[in-house]
């Protein structure tokens, strides 16, 4: 095909052929009233206004960006330091306290008297209770001497032992009496059977019926004897048997007073226990942390006079609910507020401890606590005793996190969690998965990727799809 000559814009045929067709243009085209031109143009203006006007804005927010980093969940709490070993020193017995010299912050050592209690009324006592005691032992020392001597008693018994002999020699003459009446018997009948026969004189026959009525009349003396010697005998030991109960007679008087006598000793023991305490010894070295009664006044037993401890050796005591003490374990790091400007300082958990109480909130609620004690790890020397801290125990820590803002989620379902995702200035909704959370952030499992952006504080006006700017 043969490529025709282009003509330059400029050129005067150009020009001829531009004006010719706006001529044409001008006779087909009917010319409008100047005032049909102006209302036409409000007209559109009022349109476009109105469009404009009433046209959706983009709604403003805040926004964030998912990123990774580290993440600490912390338990935080309200907690005081404590010292470690501290002794409370008590009134050891009732009296009069004297003055307490000392001050709070003045340092003691071990055995040093802290206190005095007037030890006169005690030491009067030890004395009223020494001579109470002299007397019930003078009293049972009498009481000791009405009993029969020993050699009282060892006398009746060497004469029942006499009286016994005597009675055994008695019955051997008894014996032997009966034995020579059986023989004068014997000789009686045979002088009278030989007088019978005339073999013998008839003297000879008297002279044996004699010997037979001596030997029997012999023989009742001998057992009127020996009856007698065992009167004699029976009337000894009666003799003993009397003076073996005057012997056991002052015992039940002996063990009256034996009682009053270990009850006044156990009470001077007590006595001279309490006149002892007196003076108030310090347990151990360190200083005086405070003083609950420095004024003379009267003061019983176990009333608190004042605390002693080691003000550097300090340890941490949290309370905190016991819902989230399930979550502490010992070895967690602590890190001890001490406000923005100051780095916090370091401790770790030592020990939580098994028995949880019960505490009433600044809002009236009845609450189940328990203390957790900590360690420090750095020093301590800022800190006094009973110092209130703000305190926060790491439970969990990760590194290289995909995290984002907590204040960007929020509950879509029961159990989900969503957030808006800015895109093309446009809210997008995303169903999303955490795991670990703190006050601040969230770790992310899954919905959300690194680097994109999301609405913080989303509100009831902010829906999927709506224009939003920030």
């Amino acid at each position: 095909m043969k490529q025709l000559p282009q003509q330059l814009p400029d050129s005067p045929n150009n020009r001829r052929q531009q004006s010719d067709g706006i001529d044409r243009v001008a006779k087909r085209s009917p010319k409008l009233p100047f005032k049909q031109l102006v209302y036409i143009a409000l007209g559109i203006g009022i349109v476009l206004l109105i469009v404009t006007v009433f046209r959706p804005a983009p709604i403003l927010v805040d926004v964030g960006t998912v990123r990774r980093g580290e993440l600490q969940v912390s338990v935080d709490a309200e907690g005081k330091t404590r010292v470690r070993d501290r002794f409370t020193i008590a009134a050891g017995t009732d009296g009069h306290l004297e003055r307490i010299l000392l001050d709070e912050g003045d340092i003691v050592r071990a055995g040093e008297i802290v206190a005095r209690i007037d030890p006169l009324p005690l030491n009067a006592s030890v004395e009223e209770a020494l001579a109470r005691l002299a007397e019930w032992k003078a009293e049972r020392a009498g009481v000791a001497t009405q009993r029969p001597k020993p050699e009282t008693l060892e006398q009746a018994r060497d004469r029942i032992q006499a009286a016994q002999a005597k009675q055994r020699l008695a019955q051997a003459r008894v014996i032997q009496a009966r034995a020579d009446l059986e023989q004068a018997k014997r000789d009686r009948e045979r002088s009278q059977y030989l007088e019978a026969r005339g073999a013998i004189p008839r003297k000879d026959r008297e002279l044996a019926e004699l010997n037979e009525i001596t030997k029997a009349k012999q023989l009742k003396s001998d057992i009127l004897a020996a009856n007698a010697e065992a009167s004699e005998v029976k009337v000894a030991q009666a003799a003993l048997a009397v003076l073996q109960k005057e012997q056991t007679d002052p015992d039940y008087l002996l063990k009256v007073y034996d009682a009053r006598i270990a009850s006044t000793e156990a009470e001077l023991s007590k006595l001279r226990d309490e006149a002892a305490r007196t003076n108030i010894y310090s347990p151990a070295s360190g200083q005086v942390l405070r003083i609950h009664q420095k004024s003379a006044q009267f003061v019983t037993d176990g009333t608190p006079l004042l605390e002693i401890g080691n003000p550097k050796q300090l340890e941490l005591v949290i309370d905190v609910l016991s819902a989230d003490a399930m979550k502490i374990k010992p070895g967690n790091a602590i890190a001890i507020d001490l406000g923005s400007e100051v780095k916090p300082l370091l401790a770790k958990v030592r020990r939580i401890e098994p028995s949880a109480f019960m505490k009433v909130s600044a809002l009236g609620v009845e609450e189940q606590r328990v203390n957790i004690i900590g360690d420090f790890i750095d020093s301590s020397a800022s800190f006094g005793d009973a110092y209130r801290v703000e305190v926060r125990i790491v439970v969990w820590e990760g590194k290289n996190v995909l995290k984002a803002p907590l204040s960007a989620l929020f509950r879509c379902q029961q159990s989900d969690w969503c957030a808006f995702v800015v895109e093309n200035g446009r809210a997008i909704r995303r169903e999303i998965a955490i795991a670990h959370r703190n006050e601040f952030e969230a770790e992310i499992r899954q919905g959300l990727k690194e680097g994109e952006t999301i609405i913080l504080h989303p509100t009831e006006q902010i829906d999927a799809g709506k224009r939003v700017t920030f």
